[in-house]
């Protein structure tokens, strides 16, 4: 299947789940293709033939998207090294979920969550430890008892009940003794783990960093339309920055997104020195930029 082919799938599900999707980024370097947001939960979309593909460098801005829109982070693709990605199954790619467009449509459209997980060594799933410890005392079964039965050692048991996942024969004759549905669902839609540290890279920089002398805090972005991330008081600004032959050709996309996404957009100009509005973005130059004495005075701005 194509880029384009698989992309357009993928937001025709993102649509047919209820959710407003934003343009596409088609610019290289990206560590994203689409945000989508359903007005509860918004999703930095990254969108691959192989998921293998995805760096670590793609992977962190994609995250720190994510996190900073209050949202999860996902790669959905068709391989992953010599084998297509199974429909049900979630993988891992630096610490973010990746999935096939049909396990994207069972969960989006159908509201069927997927149950397997892969991990080195095959597909497993998650047995809900307590449930098993339940059933288990409630039928006499010492961990030994049970651990016959199911052909694994008492410590293998004990392991189970303490949130270890299992392999599909396992889980299948464990849900068959006690007649009893004790598979995990995975939320595919809800941020997992703790969020890492940001890797930092050569060259590292933070623009416009004497907005930080007004109490706003900046994160850098390295494959994103927007090259920084702006926080203040709950507000976030999806900014744009360079010269204005490089970034007001994205003022119009960054606008579109933080409209997905209930944000704000802004372009600093390196090379421009008054400001104006791009539909609702506001295209500042960096010099006016720094005669800002105030975080609301910017809002403001951005806002009227």
């Amino acid at each position: 299947m194509t880029q384009d082919r698989l992309l357009q799938m993928v937001i025709s599900v993102m649509i047919s789940g209820g959710y407003l999707v934003s343009e596409r980024f088609s610019m290289r370097p990206r560590s994203f293709d689409l945000i989508a947001s359903n007005g509860k939960m918004t999703l930095a979309i990254k969108v691959v033939s192989h998921i293998d593909s995805v760096s670590e460098e793609t992977a962190s801005d994609l995250e720190l998207v994510a996190r900073h829109l209050k949202g999860s982070a996902i790669i959905i693709g068709e391989r992953a090294r010599d084998a297509e990605l199974e429909r049900g199954a979630v993988y891992l790619r630096y610490g973010i979920y990746a999935i096939s467009v049909s396990t994207l449509y069972d969960y989006v459209v159908e509201g069927i969550p997927p149950l397997i997980y892969a991990s080195p060594g095959g597909l497993y799933v998650a047995i809900n430890g307590d449930a098993l410890r339940e059933q288990r005392e409630q039928r006499s079964m010492s961990l030994g008892d049970l651990g016959h039965l199911l052909g694994v050692s008492r410590r293998t048991i004990s392991k189970y009940e303490s949130g270890m996942g299992t392999t599909l024969e396992v889980a299948q004759k464990i849900e068959e003794l006690f007649d009893s549905g004790l598979v995990q669902s995975i939320d595919l839609l809800q941020p997992h783990g703790e969020s890492k540290e940001r890797v930092e890279y050569p060259g590292d920089e933070v623009p416009m960093s004497f907005l930080q002398q007004i109490g706003m805090t900046l994160h850098t972005l390295h494959r994103a339309p927007f090259q920084a991330l702006i926080m203040f008081h709950g507000h976030t600004i999806l900014t744009g920055y360079g010269t204005a032959d490089r970034v007001v050709k994205r003022a119009a996309l960054i606008g579109n997104i933080s409209q997905v996404t209930g944000t704000r957009a802004m372009c600093v100009l390196t090379d421009y020195y008054k400001q104006k509005k791009i539909g609702k973005t506001l295209v500042i130059g960096e010099e006016r930029l720094q005669h800002i004495v105030d975080g609301e005075e910017l809002i403001e701005m951005i806002d009227k």
